[in-house]
């Protein structure tokens, strides 16, 4: 197989997966955090369950008309010049008294549907035009540009603000523009005519006969679950702890991401397949745990540790499932074979996990696939989040610092002054009790993973 190799072409893919992740990283880490200090958390798991919506309906998407009609650099490049144009719109829809929390959450529906397919559609124009093992050195951009989202947010104090929509809708604009001079990928399926195995993924579906891809499907749909957990609320967690600057605290997961992305080759030689993804299950349990028992404590230490594990958590887990599935795929379905694996990890699994943590966290009803499911019922019932939330709010007031001073503050943490030590020691207890759950969940799963997935399926540059 040959590939459009050179050093234009490289770069082009690096920029796009920078941008792509700034675009998402803009908003997404910070988003539960914005919402409940704007009074609109009961909105949340509507607003966070926007993407796997998204995601479920991508790959219906890029089965019937990305993988068919026009070049995925065009898709691309459409998808998120109409993207840019929700994100603009979202922070009027939420300005003044009248804020409407239910049009901010379609406004987030139509983004995230924009959004979603360029995941699978990202990957397979880089798969396409990269070999296997070189794909890391590309992706690891999309890492750097989630780290200088989250850093540009945190500076600008606009982590808890609907203001850093503008920033994404700005770099999606970016992107949809640059898209046209990324390197032809023509239609993999073009000329071919349309028909419901190719709509309804029929096709990449058959590779569920084979009982490791199975395994791994499944494992991968349900350690989603707990993974809600970690996206949704974590930066709530770090403003509950005195963290000054949760966004920019946030990136450190990011680069202890770059590198293990960078060491995905090498660790691929060494351990395989089952093992990396093994591994990152597994440190999902970890990270919990140190989330867990930091917090009644308030042991700062295991909070860092936590964040700085992402690197492990999504690199050894997502990274190498998609190159997985890219090995085990026919050429002819390897854009599905994306699409299913989006479908049923960043779709199905984060859906339920997203309904699951919100609906604890506020004490609120959650529908799942149209049916509500009550979670007030749950331990002893979580009542300081938001109470803690916003005396801290109001104990820290307005900043005025300079952008260097704010940079400097995600390494920073301290409780403002007033702020009422009863509250604080009983919602860390409740946060203990909150993280135990999915750190429960993740170490069931990784079990299951472990004893029933076996799969020689091999990673290598050429087919």
């Amino acid at each position: 197989m040959s590939y459009s190799n050179n050093s234009g072409a490289t770069f082009r893919l690096s920029v796009m997966m920078f941008l792509q992740f700034f675009v998402w990283g803009s908003w997404f880490a910070t988003l539960g955090l914005c919402l409940g200090s704007n009074g609109l958390g009961s909105f949340s798991a509507g607003a966070y369950g926007a993407a796997p919506i998204a995601a479920m309906i991508a790959p219906l998407f890029l089965g019937l008309i990305a993988d068919r009609f026009f070049p995925s650099q065009i898709v691309m490049g459409v998808m998120f010049l109409v993207g840019a144009l929700f994100l603009y719109l979202i922070p009027g829809s939420v300005a003044g008294e009248e804020a409407n929390g239910k049009l901010m959450v379609w406004l987030i529906i139509g983004n995230m549907l924009c959004f979603m397919p360029t995941l699978g559609l990202g990957n397979s124009i880089a798969f396409a035009n990269l070999s296997r093992l070189e794909f890391p050195k590309v992706r690891v951009w999309g890492t750097v540009g989630w780290i200088v989202a989250g850093l540009v947010v945190g500076v600008l104090g606009w982590s808890s603000k609907f203001e850093m929509f503008y920033v994404a809708a700005g770099a999606s604009l970016a992107l949809g523009l640059f898209s046209f001079c990324l390197p032809h990928t023509p239609a993999p399926a073009k000329g071919e005519p349309i028909n419901l195995r190719a709509l309804l993924m029929v096709d990449a579906f058959s590779l569920l006969k084979k009982p490791g891809f199975l395994v791994f499907v499944i494992c991968s749909t349900l350690i989603c679950v707990p993974l809600a957990y970690y996206y949704g609320l974590t930066a709530n967690y770090l403003q509950n702890s005195g963290f000054l600057q949760e966004a920019s605290t946030m990136t450190l997961g990011q680069i202890s991401e770059i590198f293990f992305m960078l060491l995905i080759p090498f660790f691929f030689r060494k351990l395989g397949v089952k093992w990396m993804i093994l591994i990152g299950m597994m440190t999902w349990v970890l990270r919990y745990v140190l989330f867990a028992f930091g917090a009644p404590e308030q042991a700062i230490w295991m909070l860092f540790v936590g964040v700085a594990l992402h690197g492990i958590c999504y690199d050894f887990f997502f990274v190498t499932g998609f190159m997985y599935t890219d090995s085990v795929a026919p050429k002819k379905i390897r854009g599905q074979a994306q699409g299913l694996l989006v479908f049923f990890t960043q779709g199905l699994g984060m859906y339920v996990g997203y309904a699951i943590a919100f609906g604890i966290f506020y004490q609120v009803p959650s529908k799942l696939f149209g049916v509500q499911v009550d979670f007030s019922g749950y331990g002893n019932g979580v009542k300081g989040f938001v109470p803690l939330e916003k005396a801290i709010k109001e104990a820290r007031g307005p900043s005025d610092l300079s952008f260097i001073e704010k940079l400097m503050q995600m390494f920073s943490v301290k409780m403002p002054e007033g702020v009422d030590q009863g509250l604080i020691g009983s919602t860390m207890d409740q946060w203990k009790e909150y993280w135990m759950l999915p750190a429960g969940m993740a170490l069931g799963i990784a079990v299951i993973f472990f004893l029933f997935f076996w799969d020689k399926t091999k990673v290598e540059d050429e087919d």
